[in-house]
């Protein structure tokens, strides 16, 4: 099955990130010090995540503000299928909860919000990558409801993909139409209705919606009259185009409240980078993961700037990932005094 964050090319970051340290400290986590956690990198530190079901492929597709991780093991591959999950802190397996549209051969978990309902996609064949039809669907509080675009094309194999959530429960997505191309939406869940086309200008096409924020603001990426991919930002239908300076593909798949979005570039020596884009300052930052040797792709980011996503390692594995932001030592110090108080406190009213 073709996963949302298959559809991610490659880029090449310049400039400077501007940092937010006030909400990096409050989004320090216990699961970035956890066993298995990966040294810090560019001001996050990495940690595998991986259901051991199939500890050769697996990703993560977007998470809450809890910390909970939507995403999926298996490679889609003959024989291989796709299987959704969801995972809590602190990560373990024990922490897993499959979830798989009833009676599907395939699932890709794909987005969450905050009240837990998911969004993803699935399919009832299994034939290999891109050959397999594949419908969305939203599943709240373990009921399933099937989701299509109408003008989804019918002759198979058909492509119809919910990608995310926002916490006004409505999703976002893409469909392919009788003419091949790609056309972006939003499904409003409780009304069960879809927006009109969400096409970028500069599209020749194709435009995949992959991520809505709790303002109603959209990212994802489109292909141009080269077939060359380029990000966008998509603000009330007022639309920014986000190239990576250097970049020969920029796919922007994730978004959050604070003016941040995340994904992947490819460079000019066609290496695959994770992103993380800072709107309001329009600054670049890459990320990869520091075990990462075939490339790394951010796919989901939530307001404390927690990202997760996949790489490639030296063995062609394809591994999931949670990068949590680490305060700078100034907010360590004040962090570890606060802790200190607190511990102080305690001991006073034992």
């Amino acid at each position: 099955m073709e996963a949302s964050s298959s559809l991610a090319r490659r880029g090449r970051a310049a400039g400077a990130f501007l940092f937010h340290p006030q909400l990096a400290c409050a989004a320090l986590t216990a699961a970035a010090l956890a066993l298995g956690a990966h040294s810090a990198h560019a001001g996050y530190a990495f940690q595998d995540i991986i259901n051991n079901t199939d500890p050769t492929f697996n990703q993560e597709l977007g998470i809450n503000n809890a910390g909970t991780i939507a995403g999926y093991y298996g490679s889609g591959a003959a024989g291989h299928p796709n299987k959704g999950y969801t995972v809590v802190p602190p990560y373990g397996q024990g922490n897993f909860t499959p979830e798989n549209f009833p009676g599907s051969v395939q699932t890709q978990v794909t987005g969450l919000n905050d009240a837990g309902t998911t969004v993803g996609f699935w399919s009832d064949t299994n034939k290999g990558v891109g050959q397999d039809s594949n419908f969305g669907f939203v599943d709240q509080g373990g009921t399933f409801t099937n989701v299509n675009n109408p003008n989804t094309a019918t002759t198979p194999p058909v492509f119809n993909q919910l990608l995310g959530v926002n916490n006004s429960n409505t999703a976002v997505g893409f469909y392919t139409g009788a003419n091949g191309a790609t056309h972006g939406y939003t499904y409003d869940i409780a009304n069960k209705s879809f927006s009109p086309n969400i096409d970028d200008p500069n599209a020749v096409g194709n435009t995949t919606a992959a991520a809505i924020n709790n303002h109603g603001q959209i990212a994802g990426f489109f292909t141009d009259a080269n077939g060359a991919m380029h990000g966008f930002f998509d603000n009330g239908g007022v639309f920014t185009t986000i190239d990576v300076t250097g970049a020969t593909s920029t796919q922007l798949l994730g978004l959050n409240d604070n003016g941040l979005a995340d994904g992947d570039y490819v460079d000019a020596n066609g290496v695959m980078h994770g992103l993380l884009y800072d709107l309001l300052n329009n600054t670049f930052l890459t990320l990869d993961d520091p075990f990462a040797t075939m490339g790394t792709t951010l796919n989901g980011i939530n307001d404390k700037n927690q990202l997760v996503g996949f790489y490639v390692n030296a063995a062609g594995n394809t591994i999931g990932l949670l990068a949590d932001p680490v305060p700078e030592p100034a907010s360590l110090t004040l962090l570890a005094a606060g802790l200190f108080g607190l511990a102080l406190v305690r001991r006073r009213k034992a």
